[in-house]
């Protein structure tokens, strides 16, 4: 076993850029499936909301076999909201295959990924990929990227990184443009060739594992996962656990042992230095901890994680409807769950609500993306929760109020790109670059997060969906000032009842609608966008009086213009202070924070 050759690499991308489909074409031609076995597309991509929304959150594990090598393949997260994830994985791997579209070229997310792996002093292979579009431009974003790697202050040895060409969908890299190619073979070399396998030294024998993510499993409990970076590790070895942050050390036993063999966790007696593995029996664990032997503790660099920047509360449902659909609905529930999420995300951090008024948590993220994400995921899980809306968090420097800010990159069809800068320029966004086909804009800019919370939804309607709207933290700025909210106020349910088509049809003037006919509604809930600035109290439960005549045509059937339908994510940008987001197993609704008319009086002030 101690003569097999072990290469770590990951697959790091903007959204979209193909990682996990050439993640698939690395296992399919590698003989990881049978052939008459039916496999899915995204195969790594395994969980539920990543399937849905077509991109990772997760990193995953996998092993191929590549002639005597065995090559451990990491497949990162591309948003920034998931950097987390990006951070801690980068530290298990000799090098990475950043993967670039061949007509979008670099973008912000690539920018934070890869400045992410050139820091920990890793050599990228550079792949461009989709090849095969017709507005591919791949030499010219070959420049693109050299000029991202100086920018970056990559060092002369990254700077000489070798470009490949592929169309990962029909799993084919080629040396350059002009040589065709039949399989993923280039790559391969390409890999071996700039990496070479992990050095074994076996005079060396004395363990240090750095845990870089954890997992859970329902038989055998808390699993870790990480590299071995020196020695050996055994089954039924005595360790000591370095705690992150000088956390301290504890005494503890490996249960179980396993590594990866393609898609699967295979379990071994013993694993040499180079490989990742998976060990259980563990309940102290947590991520950035190191294994060590316990004759020579050596704890590896603490893992630091980037600061969250935005946050939400997550409350206790107290609508009317509370407890009809969800299995967990108490603030301990609420706790509980919050405090499981943290033992794995570590982007994440949970303080308890100093407001007496409220029952529930601030949970603090890098972004909407991902604290909308945990949401969604305790919806299905049957949570009940009351989402406030979000707010970035700000930092005092030397006495001056500093704010996140993004970089934004938006291709839109020409004749939109006007309405877009005009909205940017509102919520305090500064224009950095901008170029133009004559079709279509190409348009950069830097605005302060809380500028954009709303924005995706309207800037899809404003570019009839052909927008394209990238963005990714970029430090912190001074406080660029007040930065005006949604122009219109809301209807307001004055009763509880089951919506009627009649009173609907009436309220149809007043603005857009949220609910439909034969919906259950109660007093605060929000159910249509007002046509003026101020909240409007209505009631949509009103039915026709009966009258003992009957004109002509006043019985017909009526028509009613479809509901707006929001999705998580929209309804959290639409709202204001004084609402919330009514989260449930199968609905999420709009709501006043509080019900009442008397009670909305006492509040009228904005708290900020």
């Amino acid at each position: 076993m101690t003569d097999q050759k072990i290469i770590n690499i990951a697959v790091i991308a903007h959204v979209d850029a193909g990682k996990s489909t050439l993640v698939d074409a690395f296992l399919s031609q590698s003989g990881v499936f049978r052939t008459n076995e039916v496999v899915k597309e995204q195969v790594m991509d395994s969980n539920d909301q990543e399937r849905e929304r077509g991109i990772t959150i997760y990193s995953k594990n996998c092993s191929i076999q590549y002639k005597d090598y065995k090559i451990n393949i990491v497949d990162t997260p591309g948003h920034a909201d998931f950097s987390s994830e990006v951070e801690r994985i980068m530290k298990t791997v000799d090098t990475v295959i950043l993967l670039v579209d061949s007509s979008e070229g670099p973008m912000p997310q690539t920018r934070f990924v890869l400045s992410k792996a050139l820091e920990l002093g890793l050599k990228p292979i550079l792949l461009i990929n989709k090849i095969d579009k017709k507005d591919q431009r791949a030499l010219e974003v070959v420049d693109e990227v050299l000029e991202l790697f100086m920018e970056l202050d990559a060092n002369e040895e990254q700077l000489e990184f070798p470009t490949l060409f592929g169309i990962a969908k029909k799993g084919i890299v080629q040396y350059d443009m002009e040589t065709p190619s039949i399989d993923l073979s280039p790559l391969f070399e390409t890999i071996v060739k700039q990496t070479g396998s992990y050095p074994i030294d076996l005079s060396s024998k004395n363990t240090q594992l750095q845990i870089s993510s954890l997992a859970y499993d329902a038989f055998i409990g808390r699993l870790g996962i990480g590299r071995l970076f020196e020695g050996t590790i055994k089954e039924g070895q005595q360790i000591i656990i370095a705690k992150n942050n000088n956390g301290g050390n504890v005494k503890g036993k490996i249960v179980n042992l396993f590594v990866y063999q393609g898609l699967k966790r295979v379990q071994v007696k013993e694993a040499y230095a180079g490989d990742i593995v998976v060990i259980s029996g563990l309940a102290e664990i947590s991520i950035g901890d190191t294994i060590c032997d316990v004759n020579d503790i050596r704890p590896m660099p603490p893992i630091h994680i980037e600061e969250p920047t935005m946050s939400m509360n997550f409350l206790v449902n107290t609508s009317p409807f509370a407890g009809k659909v969800g299995k967990f609905v108490t603030t301990r529930n609420i706790k509980e769950r919050l405090e499981k999420e943290l033992e794995v995300n570590v982007g994440m951090k949970v303080e308890s609500l100093s407001d007496s008024s409220a029952d529930g948590f601030k949970v603090l993220g890098r972004g909407e993306l991902h604290l909308s994400v945990l949401i969604e995921t305790m919806r299905r899980e049957g949570f009940e929760l009351g989402i406030s809306k979000p707010e970035v968090i700000f930092h005092i420097e030397n006495g001056v109020k500093m704010e996140p800010v993004e970089n934004v990159i938006i291709s839109v069809p020409t004749e939109y790109s006007g309405t877009v800068i005009n909205k940017l320029n509102l919520r305090k966004g500064m224009m950095t670059n901008m170029d133009s086909d004559g079709i279509r804009d190409r348009i950069e800019y830097r605005v302060p997060m809380r500028g954009l919370i709303g924005f995706r939804t309207e800037f899809t309607n404003d570019t009839h969906g052909e927008g394209i709207l990238v963005r990714s933290v970029d430090g912190f700025e001074e406080y660029k000032g007040v930065i005006q909210g949604r122009q219109n106020g809301v209807l307001v349910s004055m009763t509880n009842g089951i919506t009627l088509p009649y009173a609907l049809n009436n309220l149809e003037e007043r603005g857009k609608l949220f609910v439909g006919p034969q919906v259950e509604v109660y007093e605060g809930m929000i159910v249509g966008l007002h046509s003026r600035d101020n909240d409007l109290d209505v009631n949509p439960t009103t039915g026709k009086k009966l009258t003992n005549t009957r004109a002509s045509g006043s019985d017909d059937a009526v028509k009613l213009t479809p509901p707006v339908k929001f999705s998580l994510e929209e309804a959290l940008e639409f709202i204001e202070w004084d609402e919330l987001v009514e989260v449930v197993p199968n609905d999420i609704r709009l709501r006043k924070r509080w019900l009442t008319q008397n009670e909305r009086k006492q509040h009228r002030s904005d708290p900020h």
